[in-house]
């Protein structure tokens, strides 16, 4: 592993570092604040997972859960969207190829080589992060925005146990439903339908649920609300008599600019599971 960079940041350290990865054949970057209290042993966790077109990076400088992480005491980490790098397949569309993993272990060619981004964000990022900080592997939660909040949800739904809490921002809700899933889905996972349950939020919630609190946050005049399809989650939800908060935020979009508005909550809620659970 290669430190790329180390800047004090509210008490702690937020770093950026690469590895070369087995689950996906090519070198990956992640980004990992570290609280003040990780130099005096393990810190809980919570696990970032961005959305479409973004890195690494987007997140780790525009969200602001720095300063909240660091008030309560859990690392953050910042996994890349996808594989990149040359040799690495990719497509002209923004939301397939490099930047849009969908959090799947792609099975169809071109993408099977190196779209292993489940498998990475479930097996290996986490040993790499427990062999190498101070982070506490038993006490986990994860969020993410729009792909990633779908990555959030469909990890927290597909790894009973390991995560006490999830939330989501605007979360692409029921993707084999929905022009940003069923490309994606098709083109990764095949036209066996499915092979795609497991990573439909909508789908795994009237499956399997969560055991643990769930928080979602979606704005009223979100440019995408079609496409992310709420409703359909909600539904589920309440069919299944989920133990859920699910928020509509008059006025607000799709951006950063919603995140950062929102983030001290989520914040507060995944720290209230890690450390009450």
């Amino acid at each position: 592993m290669e430190t790329v960079s180390e800047n004090k940041c509210f008490g702690g350290t937020q770093g950026v570092y690469s590895h070369k990865s087995a689950a996906t054949g090519c070198d990956m970057t992640f980004g990992l604040f570290l609280p003040e209290e990780a130099e005096n042993g393990p810190v809980p966790i919570l696990w970032y997972l961005s959305g479409l077109t973004c890195t690494h990076e987007n997140a780790m400088t525009k969200a602001g859960a720095q300063a909240w992480c660091a008030e309560q005491g859990i690392a953050i980490v910042f996994p890349d969207t996808s594989p990149r790098g040359e040799g690495v397949a990719n497509d002209n569309a923004y939301d397939l190829g490099q930047g849009a993993g969908f959090y799947v272990d792609a099975t169809q060619e071109p993408w099977a080589p190196h779209f292993k981004m489940w498998s990475y964000i479930a097996d290996e990022l986490p040993a790499l992060l427990g062999e190498n900080f101070a982070i506490d592997l038993d006490r986990q939660a994860i969020t993410g925005h729009s792909m990633g909040g779908h990555g959030a949800l469909t990890l927290a739904m597909g790894l009973p146990g390991r995560f006490k809490s999830v939330s989501a921002f605007a979360p692409i809700s029921n993707p084999s439903a929905s022009d940003w899933g069923r490309k994606q889905l098709g083109a990764y996972l095949g036209g066996d339908t499915s092979t795609w349950a497991k990573h439909d939020a909508t789908v795994m919630m009237r499956e399997t649920g969560f055991k643990g609190p769930i928080l979602i946050d979606t704005g009223t005049d979100d440019q995408f609300l079609d496409l992310l399809k709420p409703e359909a989650l909600a539904n589920a939800v309440n069919e299944r008599r989920q133990q859920a908060t699910l928020r509509l935020q008059p006025g607000y979009d799709h951006s950063y600019y919603f995140v950062s508005t929102f983030i001290e909550e989520h914040v507060a809620f995944h720290a209230d599971a890690l450390y009450n659970d």
